[in-house]
């Protein structure tokens, strides 16, 4: 009995290591793409901090603009986290999105928090991506280091 459980834990060990970076890939492809699309339609529910965010740091841009080429970088990264070979390039694109996203809790606190370390429905949408860096630090710990 102890044999097969542990022949069932090695075949399920197994199992997850074949699917976990597929599965990495598309989650951040879901996410990035499908919250892009929003964004690109004018529908997302994040618009009204982007604007926020857009009118402190970029205020000679307008809105309408930004959000539409906004959503389509989202997109793109999302894309891009679908082919394996593109990992350089799309994790460092990846880190400049998150730098952009994660501005609104220092520089629109009040959008992203309610009091100290409590975070509003906005803040808690941002502090989740600590689990999309997660994920890319997973797939960056796969690489295979450049050769000359």
């Amino acid at each position: 009995m102890k044999d097969l459980i542990y022949q069932l834990d090695q075949k399920f060990i197994d199992l997850l290591g074949i699917i976990s970076m597929p599965l990495a890939r598309f989650a951040i492809f879901v996410v990035y793409f499908w919250f892009g699309i929003l964004k690109v339609l004018g529908t997302s529910p994040a618009n009204p901090l982007v604007n926020d965010l857009l009118q402190k740091t970029l205020p000679f841009l307008t809105f309408e603009q930004f959000i539409v080429y906004f959503g389509v970088f989202e997109m793109a990264i999302g894309i891009l986290f679908l082919f394996p070979k593109l990992d350089r390039i799309s994790s460092l694109i990846l880190a400049s999105h998150m730098v952009t996203t994660a501005m609104p809790l220092i520089l629109l606190p009040a959008a992203t928090w309610q009091s100290f370390l409590v975070p509003t429905l906005e803040g808690q949408y941002i502090i989740k991506n600590i689990l999309i860096v997660a994920l890319v630090f997973g797939l960056g710990a796969r690489l295979k280091p450049l050769k000359d």
